[in-house]
C-alpha cells in the first residue's frame, strides 16, 4: 500500500483525471475509447478534448496512476498507432481516496441541508 501522504498529495484529483481512471478501471483503453467512455458515462456532460486527454494522460503516467500497456487486441481489430492504458495499483488507491473525499463532501453538504433539486 502506498504511503497515505503520497496519495493525499494528489488530491483533489482534477475531474478529467478521475474520469480517466474510471475509464481504465475495468478495461485497457486507448485515447479515443477513453473519450467515448467518459462522454457516455456522463451522458455527454463531460467531453474531453484530445488536448485535455493527452495532457492528463502524460501527467498521470508521470505520477504512476496509469501505465501504457504492451498488450493489444487482435491485429485485425486494432490500429497499431494506438496506445493502450491501464490503471496501476497506486492509481486505484488514489481513485479510492478521491471517492472517499467526494463522499465526505456530499455528507457535509447533506448535513447542511443541501440536497440535489428534484426535477
Amino acid at each position: 500500500m502506498p504511503p497515505s501522504d503520497e496519495i493525499a498529495g494528489l488530491l483533489p484529483l482534477p475531474p478529467a483525471a478521475f474520469h480517466i481512471l474510471l475509464a481504465v478501471a475495468q478495461h485497457d483503453r486507448h485515447g479515443y475509447a477513453i473519450i467515448q467512455d467518459v462522454e457516455e458515462r456522463t451522458n455527454g456532460e463531460l467531453r474531453l478534448s484530445a488536448g485535455t486527454l493527452y495532457r492528463s494522460i502524460q501527467r498521470m503516467l508521470e505520477q504512476g496512476l496509469i501505465v501504457e500497456t504492451s498488450e493489444r487486441p487482435a491485429p485485425d481489430l486494432d490500429d497499431e498507432r494506438r496506445r493502450y492504458y491501464r490503471m496501476t495499483p497506486f492509481g486505484e488507491a488514489v481513485a479510492r481516496a478521491e471517492l472517499r473525499r467526494i463522499e465526505g463532501l456530499v455528507r457535509i453538504a447533506r448535513k447542511q441541508g443541501l440536497t440535489p433539486e428534484r426535477a
